[in-house]
């Protein structure tokens, strides 16, 4: 791995641990094993660091939910699939966590990757339950937009059950009742 993908893949994980304001240049430095020089380099401050980090994070979420959200099955499958991938729930998610970070989200620069990735997976989502809509899966006053944002919250809110309660039980849970709710919307 090269000095500018050992600063991204530190960013990243710092991000995740400390968020934005508990990362120092000093920590990233240390965690991707370069000096001061190289970090500016590459990159022309912590910023800058953290928009690559924060887009790469983005990205890895897309590709993440991609697998089960364009893998087999019925659309109530391919969600069900997403919901119940393993996570590292007591971690929190990569880019929900950075929309509580104040600088992050103050940052235009920083925000749009998080906010362009929550919308894609809304997005995704909705795409699903109108597909599943229309093969005559999910009944038809179901609003495909609607569900999907809240889809989205129980996901983020999952995270937050079970980090507040330092139980990954918490967010198993919270996924089976958003699927009973969405199973009871099945046709019949």
């Amino acid at each position: 791995m090269d000095t500018a993908e050992r600063l991204i893949a530190g960013m990243q994980e710092l991000l995740w641990e400390r968020g934005y304001v508990g990362t120092s240049p000093r920590a990233i430095q240390q965690r991707a094993d370069v000096g001061q020089g190289s970090m500016y380099h590459h990159f022309t401050g912590k910023p800058d660091l953290a928009g690559a980090a924060i887009r790469r994070s983005a990205a890895d979420l897309r590709a993440l939910a991609s697998a089960e959200l364009d893998g087999p099955g019925s659309a109530f499958d391919r969600i069900a699939a997403y919901l119940r991938r393993d996570r590292d729930v007591l971690r929190g998610c990569r880019v929900g966590r950075l929309t509580q970070d104040p600088d992050v989200v103050a940052t235009p620069e920083l925000r749009a990757p998080l906010e362009e990735t929550l919308g894609w997976l809304r997005e995704r989502l909705a795409g699903l339950l109108a597909e599943g809509i229309a093969a005559g899966e999910f009944a038809r006053d179901l609003d495909p937009d609607d569900v999907a944002r809240t889809l989205v919250a129980v996901v983020q809110g999952g995270y937050v059950l079970a980090r507040a309660a330092d139980d990954p039980d918490e967010f198993r849970r919270a996924v089976n009742g958003a699927l009973a709710l969405l199973a009871a919307a099945r046709s019949e």
